[in-house]
């Protein structure tokens, strides 16, 4: 049964400013994807057509209403070499296996893995994102005329200002409509959007591409495949929890892992390159007034239709009133916030958000910045849990007994202070340990035990192992030799 209310929710809960917010993300995609295709060294009709086909795909399928996803930067970046090696084709069989892997990934549920990044590394990311954005507007700023600055800072004004009167009309596409107009009637000397390549003047056509259909082709765009869908699951969830806090609302990251493959299957197909969702867009999204599936698909459809029907007329749109947007996008998307909070926060977590903003911009690769920070993460969080495993030990009065007490977590970085905590010379007749207050969570943990367990026995003492809960005794029944047929101790559980 269809249900209309949540229909209407995710469309047309209010379509009058989801229409304007399309409208501005359309504007802003064009030398974005104009640029990536410059990156990835293939005609602009590429990243175009792609930023079609991506954005209307997963407005009408993926999991995260409001999002944009697009042709972008950290996907074009990856397929260079195959370009370069094997020809545009073997791009173009690479987006639809890309696609393919991000559907099964769907099915096999990896949006859980979202669950092991931290907020740490989500504001690094976030922070390291909006520098990248704001270094991507540099080269239009350098080596240019006075009237590019004006014009800049115009549109700025206009964006932060037009607010405070009237917040009918989304700011950004008010400055872009003002700047274009100016700089076509003043036929000022500014860079436009012209000068990033020649847009596309007709539709995508659908058609298989031109590889040869062999095994030796699969090998060759595999490795490619694989990496793209990763990074591009990656940014996708990242930027999909993004949105969730922009707009206070939850959005089904599995339903969205499916979303992005079917669009990357069918662009691949269409004459398109591989993509993802983009935070920059998204916020220009969010902060325009979108919030609907029916914001994404305006941005989509009017991308095509601007380039297939005003292309003469977009070319002419100067490249200032784009950098002001993305400049806004910047300020907007830079977690202000977190700089003040490294005082506050708990260095480790400063160290994690600092690292994935420094691997981020250093290598602009956003993937390896929250590789860092997650590696980082979960660095810290062993040493911490490590920290609180404790040994305390008691000997009975007649000196034949000694018992020791663990608590805390035994896993594979705990080893070191579990085994140190005995003391083997110690001449007695019978060890207890008390395993009451700990709890195993791997093989190196009952590896330590059985280590412990042996060592005592060859300097003769009888060993008792008790108090391990139902879950741990499982593991060591299973994993563990120290109570084997064949040595002294007794395993205890209760």
């Amino acid at each position: 049964m269809v249900d209309f209310a949540s229909l209407r929710r995710q469309w047309l809960a209010s379509p009058r400013a989801d229409i304007l917010a399309g409208t501005v993300v359309a504007l802003a995609l064009i030398p974005e994807a104009i640029g990536f295709s410059i990156i990835a060294g293939v005609d602009p009709s590429i990243g175009l057509y792609a930023a079609f086909s991506i954005a209307v795909i997963t407005a009408l399928v993926g999991g995260r209403p409001g999002m944009i996803s697009a042709a972008t930067a950290a996907i074009a970046v990856l397929v260079v070499p195959l370009i370069r090696e094997h020809g545009v084709g073997y791009l173009f069989a690479a987006t639809v296996l890309m696609g393919v892997i991000q559907i099964v990934a769907g099915f096999l549920r990896l949006d859980l893995l979202m669950q092991y990044v931290s907020r740490s590394v989500i504001t690094g990311f976030v922070n390291a994102l909006a520098i990248l954005i704001f270094l991507a507007q540099v080269p239009q700023l350098t080596g240019v005329t006075w009237i590019t600055y004006a014009m800049v800072a115009a549109g700025l004004a206009i964006i932060y200002l037009l607010p405070r009167l009237t917040k009918a009309v989304p700011s950004p596409l008010v400055a872009i409509a003002v700047l274009t107009s100016v700089a076509i009637a003043g036929n000022l000397q500014v860079n436009t959007v012209g000068d990033m390549g020649h847009l596309p003047s007709s539709l995508p056509m659908f058609a298989i591409p031109d590889v040869p259909l062999t095994f030796e082709m699969l090998l060759i765009i595999l490795p490619y495949a694989l990496t793209m869908a990763a990074v591009g699951l990656l940014e996708s969830m990242l930027t999909a929890q993004i949105v969730d806090d922009l707009t206070d609302t939850p959005s089904d990251k599995r339903r969205e892992m499916k979303g992005q493959g079917l669009a990357n299957l069918v662009t691949g197909f269409l004459g398109g390159m591989g993509g993802c969702a983009m935070i920059g867009q998204s916020v220009i999204n969010v902060k325009s007034g979108g919030s609907t599936r029916l914001s994404a698909l305006v941005a989509g459809v009017f991308l095509l239709v601007l380039n297939v029907a005003f292309g003469p007329l977009v070319a002419r749109i100067p490249m200032p009133s784009l950098v002001a947007v993305m400049i806004m996008v910047s300020i907007g998307t830079f977690s202000w916030r977190s700089i003040r909070d490294i005082r506050s926060h708990p260095w480790q977590s400063s160290v994690v958000m600092v690292a994935t903003v420094a691997v981020v911009v250093g290598t602009h690769d956003l993937a390896q910045g929250v590789l860092a920070g997650v590696v980082l993460s979960g660095l810290f969080f062993a040493s911490k849990v490590k920290r609180l495993f404790t040994v305390a030990s008691e000997l009975s009065s007649d000196g034949a007994t000694r018992t020791y007490r663990l608590s805390g977590q035994a896993f594979f970085a705990s080893s070191d202070s579990f085994v140190g905590a005995f003391d083997f010379k110690e001449v007695l007749d019978r060890v207890v340990i008390d395993l009451s207050d700990a709890h195993f969570w791997d093989i190196s943990a009952v590896g330590t035990l059985d280590k412990t367990v042996l060592k005592f026995r060859r300097e003769g003492a009888a060993v008792e192992v008790v108090g391990l809960n139902k879950a741990s005794a499982a593991l060591v029944e299973r994993f563990g030799i120290h109570d084997k047929p064949g040595t002294d101790a007794t395993l205890g559980a209760h």
